[in-house]
């Protein structure tokens, strides 16, 4: 398959792309604000450098994108039809570094939550709901949470 745009374009449009401070980190850390939690952003000492820190529960969250962080079975993750070879590179290294980190997180008695993108965007999806339940896990007994 033929990309519609010549390479120059295309690597514009996904170097403009943001790694953080995407719309759903946002909708999470307003929603989590607005619940009363109090968080730091992007803590460069933690593996990974998780999205949201709450220091209180010694919890963090990962709002991860389907796409970059192949998020397989998901109507939001299809892989490439140009440069498939490199992207599922990307990909799977970016899955192992994400497991990585998370195991070290646990390790260290972290609490850790992966908030995945297609768990809240969408007309029929509900963040509150979402909101509900990272509310729920960090104030109970289990370390790990993936919200779908």
């Amino acid at each position: 398959m033929i990309d519609i745009v010549d390479v120059s374009t295309r690597s514009r449009m996904m170097a403009g792309i943001k790694s953080r401070d995407t719309k759903p980190e946002i909708l999470i850390r307003k929603l989590l604000h607005k619940k009363g939690f109090r968080f730091r952003l992007h803590v460069k000492d933690l593996p990974g450098k998780p999205d949201i820190v709450l220091p209180k529960y010694k919890a963090v969250i990962f709002v991860n994108g389907c796409f970059w962080h192949g998020h397989k079975n998901c109507h939001l993750f299809k892989l490439p039809a140009t440069r498939t070879e490199f992207w599922q590179e990307k990909i799977t290294r970016n899955q192992a570094n994400d497991s990585k980190s998370i195991n070290l997180l646990l390790e260290n008695n972290w609490k850790v939550g992966v908030v995945w993108e297609c768990s809240i965007r969408g007309a029929t999806k509900d963040p509150s709901r979402v909101i509900n339940i990272i509310s729920e896990w960090l104030r109970g007994e289990s370390s790990f949470i993936e919200i779908v």
